[in-house]
């Protein structure tokens, strides 16, 4: 099996979907069920059990994840270390951020990067539909996230940013041209779905399930990523609620946005699990705190 191929194979006993794996590698569905398909002729048996509902793993595949994952784990590590060692690295930070202003937060990545030259910061985005995985599977070591956090095997870090409330909506939207709307007056369009792996309580700090009135947030089609719901949302068949930095990094002919009077802040911060807590992420939490949030304005 060639390394591409086993992490195509990885990935897709991770996700289960063959168009997020696609999506992940940044491959094309075809590339995905092409290497699956050779793998199993490969091995003589069938690795993903597929209907037009769910894909799982048969025991030949899960026996296979089992075995094949730590061998690839190391090899990538090896791989990373040997990589820093000819940049003359000797230590890493890993950052996955829900967020897409990664830009809006450099003052943080080059305080840190000043008061740590050997350290290397990697920066990464993580998918909003499982937003803890990664941090609890060790594959980041700190997560950028909004709040409230209530798990209780990961600490919350210092106040990175606030985002005040937009209202996505398509260009010929009736709500389009307004310049500002009650979260009251959008009760009874429909707002994105969501995954069941999200927890409620996260879930309802960015679109909340009721208004501050007591009306339902109507829920319509799940999406797992922002492509899918700027699609819903262009095509007129949702509207949602985001943070406000999205129309500078997504800016799109097909949508509007409108501010939201009535609903507080979104607040981020750094998140990671206590017993992973090193040196470097609290040195990153002290970056944090000696400059402050951001201002308001962005």
């Amino acid at each position: 099996m060639e390394l591409r191929d086993i992490e195509i194979f990885l990935t897709l006993a991770d996700e289960l979907h063959f168009g997020r794996t696609a999506e992940r590698l940044r491959l094309t569905p075809a590339r995905v069920t092409q290497a699956v398909k050779k793998q199993e002729r490969q091995i003589g048996a069938l690795l993903f059990e597929r209907s037009s509902r769910r894909v799982r793993l048969t025991p030949v595949g899960e026996q296979l994840r089992k075995d094949l994952w730590p061998l690839y784990a190391g090899l990538k590590e090896s791989m990373q270390r040997a990589k820093m060692a000819a940049q003359g690295k000797t230590a890493r930070l890993r950052i996955g951020l829900i967020p897409a202003n990664v830009h809006d937060l450099r003052p943080y990545w080059a305080a840190f990067r000043t008061h740590h030259p050997y350290c290397e910061l990697q920066l990464g985005y993580i998918p909003y539909v499982d937003p803890f995985r990664a941090l609890r599977r060790g594959e980041i070591d700190i997560l950028v996230t909004w709040l409230p956090v209530e798990e209780p095997d990961l600490t919350v870090g210092p106040l990175l940013f606030q985002d005040r409330r937009l209202l996505a909506v398509a260009a010929d939207h009736e709500l389009a041209g307004r310049s500002s709307i009650s979260v009251e007056a959008v009760a009874h369009f429909q707002h994105s779905g969501h995954p069941t792996s999200l927890p409620d309580y996260w879930v309802d700090s960015f679109v909340p399930f009721h208004t501050p009135g007591g009306h339902l947030l109507e829920r319509g089609p799940s999406a797992t990523n922002n492509d899918e719901v700027f699609l819903l949302v262009s095509t007129g068949q949702i509207v949602n609620l985001m943070a406000a930095h999205m129309p500078r990094y997504f800016s799109r002919p097909d949508i509007a946005w409108v501010p939201v009077t009535d609903m507080p802040p979104l607040t981020f911060a750094p998140v990671w699990r206590p017993e992973t807590e090193n040196d470097l992420i609290r040195a990153f939490a002290r970056v944090v705190t000696d400059l402050g949030p951001l201002p308001p304005h962005l």
